[in-house]
């Protein structure tokens, strides 16, 4: 399949037979590499990582990735850039354009990275965005597949923020024909921009999409429970105010007995100590670090369907 020189701002832009591809990609390149089997398709290509907000895995898995492809990862905080500061996003790309083979892009307003990719002529990743978070629901997805030996069918249970990770389960899940049911607070819902666009996708596979206030009811027969931080970055000052609003929607014990017993809890991290309980965490039904190292594999697929040679 020729994903060659196509941007990656959101999976809703990728059909289910493209995401199969990418997740079929990295299980592929996840063994060739535990193997010592290691290609080197992207040598001599350079990628730019825009990174505005801090990261752990993000920024790992994708030196690490572009170091294992043969190819260079150039990382560029916002003290290095002059990306929408001292220079428009518009000329940004221009120039970026003209001397990197490919953008990685961690940005805090989802508008910004598609500028970016407007304007580029050379492919375009988004690294995590306020509204979608692509490279993690491919990790997810692959994690899922892992430990449940399938996709369609299953239930995913939210509880927690109608944030950007939730954002894309919601499309990751409906176009590969995964129930997901979400659970938020009331004034903390996905947009409903989204929740129709999964709606929509989900009529293609079969897939049902609940949107409610009721954790339990969320959480009823899932064979996956998700949650993310209920702060973002970015949202410090809302603390107090939303740890009171998600006190109901903490991942624990009591509220995954609503779920299948043979459940998987997931986290995206890094784990606040705030949205799930250390039990859960620690869990035998805890598979948040395969979900971490799955992260490189994922983003390496990426990085070698759309600048691969």
């Amino acid at each position: 399949m020729d994903l060659k020189g196509r941007s990656l701002l959101s999976l809703k832009d990728f059909t289910a037979e493209e995401i199969r591809f990418l997740l079929d990609e990295s299980k592929r390149l996840k063994a060739d590499f535990k193997a010592y089997n290691r290609e080197k398709p992207l040598k001599g290509l350079t990628l730019g990582m825009i990174f505005q907000k801090r990261s752990t895995r993000t920024r790992v898995s994708t030196e690490v990735a572009m170091y294992y492809l043969g190819g260079h990862g150039i990382f560029l905080s916002s003290s290095d850039i002059q990306l929408g500061a001292g220079e428009t996003i518009k000329d940004t790309a221009h120039v970026l354009s003209r001397m990197l083979d490919g953008v990685l892009a961690r940005v805090y307003a989802h508008e910004d990275v598609k500028e970016l990719a407007k304007y580029s002529t050379v492919p375009v990743i988004n690294a995590l965005s306020d509204k979608y978070h692509p490279l993690q629901i491919l990790a997810d997805l692959l994690t899922i597949e892992e430990h449940k030996d399938r996709l369609a069918g299953l239930k995913l249970a939210w509880s927690g923020d109608g944030n950007n990770v939730c954002n894309s389960l919601l499309i990751g899940c409906a176009k590969m024909g995964i129930d997901m049911s979400v659970a938020t607070p009331k004034g903390y819902e996905p947009p409903n921009d989204v929740v129709e666009l999964a709606m929509g996708f989900a009529e293609d596979t079969g897939a049902k999409i609940v949107i409610t206030n009721n954790a339990e009811v969320a959480v009823k027969d899932a064979d996956v429970v998700v949650t993310d931080t209920f702060i973002s970055m970015g949202e410090e000052e809302q603390e107090k105010e939303k740890l009171v609003a998600f006190k109901d929607y903490i991942v624990s014990d009591e509220l995954c007995a609503n779920a299948k017993s043979d459940f998987i809890f997931m986290h995206c991290l890094p784990y606040k100590h705030k949205e799930a309980t250390e039990e859960i965490f620690e869990s035998e039904n805890s598979v948040v670090f395969d979900e971490a190292e799955n992260r490189l594999c994922t983003v390496m697929a990426v990085l070698n369907a759309f600048m691969g040679q």
